[in-house]
């Protein structure tokens, strides 16, 4: 699993990730995750380049995503592919992990959280 992460504009963060998310991969994104997370700025997950995610690796987004939510931000989902959606779906996860398919979605969605 490769994790970039950089300035989303404005907006806040965005974290690249690419690869599984099966055990190896989310222990890959967990410090980096939680740490940005501790930031309480809103952050974009571009989900493009993973192709598998096991039960642990939604945990550690959803700990996430309820990290920022505290701080009155928001972390939404960038473009996950069918399958990946589909887990979220399934789980019943969209209210917490948003998903956006675009960058320009992406933004809006953020713009219209709610501020602390």
């Amino acid at each position: 699993m490769q994790v970039t992460i950089s300035e989303f504009g404005d907006a806040g963060k965005k974290v690249v990730l690419v690869g599984k998310l099966d055990i190896a991969g989310a222990q890959q994104i967990e410090l980096p995750l939680a740490t940005v997370a501790g930031l309480k700025c809103d952050i974009v997950v571009d989900m493009v380049g993973v192709d598998f995610i096991a039960s642990i690796g939604i945990r550690h987004l959803v700990m996430a995503a309820k990290t920022v939510a505290r701080g009155a931000r928001k972390l939404v989902l960038l473009d996950p592919n069918p399958l990946v959606t589909e887990v979220f779906r399934t789980a019943g996860l969209q209210d917490l992990l948003p998903i956006v398919r675009s960058e320009d979605e992406a933004r809006d969605a953020l713009a219209s959280s709610v501020r602390g």
